[in-house]
């Protein structure tokens, strides 16, 4: 017997079934493309108000230093109070924590050294960045291509760091330039920009390198610019979460992997990689960090196995 003659709807309901799927179908696909025209739509009538009531270069140089600081503290300061409360502290990977004198003499290094390095930097690079074609004005770039140069940068960044950061773990550079940044054996997320000087503008030039040769738009400028600071800050933080990027993309470092970098002594530290992890397997600088790994895994096992036995 047909299960439709034992069912209590109707016959023509099940006969209309393959109609009232493809009419679901299309709706979605309606409503998905409407929700990214209307999005498309709200951020380019965002983008015209702004650059409607500034120049291009208050939007490319004062702009960008609003954003970089707005997204670099709200990300960063968050680390400071869950440290102070103790809250989270079993996903924390060091279990020392730092003073509330080392946070505050962060604080105020980091805003001498936004102000006094990071915002004349932006300034003085303007021209070259007008000159290699950026560009502030409608009709905004496709995520197509705003994709494929996000990505090229977060690559071709993590290259040029990897060789800056050796360069700086050298006997001489490290004592009178880079030592700055390591004060910070238990790092939390703003130390991620805490450095001397001389190392803002050495290692900033990663990060500048693949913008200044492609001239973007600046709009994918700050897309690149606020992901390298949340990438920076999350591999700084001092927190492995199961929530943390690093547990979902297999060449991602993140804390943990950082966070050993810090606790080492110069010579023996490794890890020199700003995002991935490629390149110091590669190199082989990332020895001592997996020796480690693997015998925590192996502790971890054997106190499984003796549980269960």
């Amino acid at each position: 017997m047909p299960f439709w003659l034992c069912s209590p709807l109707p016959p023509y309901i099940y006969a209309s079934l393959p109609c009232i799927t493809h009419f679901t179908f299309s709706l979605s696909l309606s409503l998905a493309s409407l929700s990214a025209s209307a999005m498309a739509s709200i951020i380019e009538s965002g983008w015209q108000y702004l650059i409607t009531n500034f120049s291009d270069f208050q939007l490319a140089c004062l702009g960008s230093f609003f954003l970089h600081e707005s997204v670099f503290f709200l990300s960063g300061l968050p680390f400071i109070w869950l440290e102070r409360a103790g809250w989270m502290s079993k996903y924390k990977i060091q279990a020392k924590n730092n003073s509330s004198a080392a946070q505050e003499k962060c604080i105020v290094r980091l805003l001498i050294y936004h102000f006094g390095v990071n915002l004349p930097v932006m300034l003085l690079s303007y021209p070259v960045f007008k000159h290699m074609g950026m560009r502030s004005s409608l009709p905004l770039p496709s995520w197509n291509i705003v994709l494929t140069q996000i990505i090229f940068y977060f690559i071709l960044e993590d290259f040029i760091f990897y060789w800056g950061h050796r360069i700086l773990h050298t006997k001489w550079l490290y004592k009178h330039v880079h030592s700055v940044h390591h004060e910070y054996a238990t790092p939390f997320g703003l130390t991620s920009e805490y450095a001397h000087p001389a190392e803002i503008l050495f290692l900033g030039f990663a990060t500048i390198f693949g913008p200044a040769i492609t001239g973007p738009h600046l709009m994918t400028l700050w897309l690149w610019m606020v992901l390298r600071v949340l990438e920076t800050v999350e591999a700084h933080s001092g927190y492995h979460f199961p929530w943390s990027p690093s547990n979902f993309f297999p060449l991602y470092g993140g804390a943990d992997f950082h966070d050993y970098h810090h606790r080492l002594l110069y010579t023996k530290s490794g890890n020199y990689s700003s995002t991935f992890t490629y390149m110091d397997r590669i190199f082989g600088t990332d020895v001592g960090y997996r020796k480690l790994k693997a015998l925590k895994n192996t502790g971890v096992e054997d106190i499984s196995k003796k549980r269960n036995n």
